[in-house]
């Protein structure tokens, strides 16, 4: 079978990225020919045979005279559909696997893809794995990023609510681009398209089920994990583990202030983000900046147990699966797609988002309970999440309908 993985970034960049990387290396290795579309980049680690790609657009860097014309090469790109007609014709997939593509790639990509299939008279599906909000939700979030708060107005509803909301970088102009965008592919009712819609939480899935366009192809399809090392072995150290993004939205600010409550306990920091000056001068948190690999994986599995205190409503965390995996319980705000991944009382502890008192009560109890701590750690070890063996088996369901 011939797969073309479309994503806008082909360098790693997060969650989506590590997710096609993997996915597209497993596949290749039991003899699927895969390939790759979306922007050129100097870190560009994939590609395709014929080096077709979209430019690299930075809204944060560039030229004046690029700044003034993305905002049209956000909503419709017409360079898209022309490099990405280069491979369809070069490769000829049996399908399109859409990740994140809007803003950069655009959904004209998809209109091209259509267009290619019927001129050749070819069954291509195309599949799309929903990674965030970005079919509902301008910002992709589901969060008002001005007043902090998770939110779901254009839900079902007008995508005016993004520009109201200044949802987008807190600007009027960028809001007011993404509400063009999602109105004018919902008008041209692009998505129609799509065959099946890869949701990677069962509340994703409630969430692109409020668009009766998407209800009926929606499945549930939870993150695998790749457990590049066995680390079992190690002992538990006296520490407690942070890792990811130092922001408002991932629950730092809520973790910092109770990290200070519990002076006699030490926390370990390992990421970095707008928040990081915020972790300065408190004694008991040591901030060890941002770890990749093996540092990384050692620092988990010798935490007595991480903190996952998000505030927005997240997917399928790779975060909250690498700690079980690597034997480490889980304190996790109950919020978004994190329920479904820790089984409360056993693997981990659930606490209410942004309820401070709730999360101290939580550290504590687990921290100062070793019996129990042992429990959930004896049962992490146990856990079993999909591996990407277990995964593409199940994913080809969906690639084969």
């Amino acid at each position: 079978m011939k797969i073309l993985m479309i994503n806008k970034f082909l360098h790693p960049n997060g969650g989506s990225e590590t997710y096609i990387f993997k996915l597209g290396e497993y596949l290749q290795s039991i003899g699927h020919e895969v390939e790759y579309f979306g922007m050129e980049h100097e870190g560009r680690i994939v590609g395709n045979s014929v080096d077709a790609y979209t430019a690299d657009m930075d809204f944060h860097e560039g030229s004046k005279l690029s700044k003034l014309t993305y905002p049209l090469k956000t909503i419709y790109s017409t360079q898209a559909r022309k490099q990405i007609r280069k491979v369809l014709d070069s490769f000829k997939p049996d399908v399109c696997h859409l990740n994140n593509f809007n803003y950069q790639l655009t959904p004209s990509i998809i209109c091209e893809i259509v267009k290619w299939r019927k001129q050749e008279n070819k069954e291509c599906r195309i599949v799309y794995t929903a990674h965030d909000y970005q079919l509902v939700c301008p910002n992709h979030m589901c969060r008002n990023i001005v007043t902090d708060e998770n939110c779901e107005k254009c839900l079902n509803s007008s995508f005016l609510n993004c520009t109201k909301g200044r949802c987008i970088h807190q600007s009027l102009s960028k809001s007011f681009i993404g509400t063009l965008e999602a109105s004018f592919w919902k008008l041209k009712r692009v998505y129609k398209y799509i065959d099946t819609f890869i949701c990677c939480s069962q509340f994703m899935k409630t969430k692109l089920d409020t668009n009766p366009l998407f209800r009926e192809k929606t499945v549930v399809l939870h993150n695998f994990v790749d457990k590049s090392m066995n680390l079992q072995s190690l002992s538990k150290k006296d520490y407690v583990l942070y890792f990811g993004r130092y922001s408002v939205e991932k629950g730092v600010r809520t973790l910092i202030k109770v990290c200070k409550s519990l002076p006699d306990i030490r926390f370990v920091f390992a990421g970095t983000g707008p928040l990081e000056d915020e972790l300065q001068g408190i004694s008991n948190i040591e901030n060890v900046g941002f770890k990749t690999g093996e540092e990384l994986y050692r620092l988990i599995a010798q935490a007595k147990f991480t903190v996952y205190p998000s505030q927005w409503y997240e997917n399928c965390p790779f975060s909250v699966m690498e700690s079980q995996m690597y034997g480490t319980p889980v304190i996790g705000a109950d919020i978004g797609g994190i329920p479904e991944l820790i089984k409360q009382g056993l693997t981990g502890e659930l606490f209410e988002s942004s309820n401070e008192e709730d999360l101290k009560n939580k550290i504590l109890k687990l921290y100062n309970d070793e019996e129990l701590l042992n429990t959930y750690t004896r049962a992490c070890e146990l856990q079993c999440f999909d591996t990407v063996e277990q995964y593409t088996e199940k994913l080809m369901r969906s690639y084969k309908l």
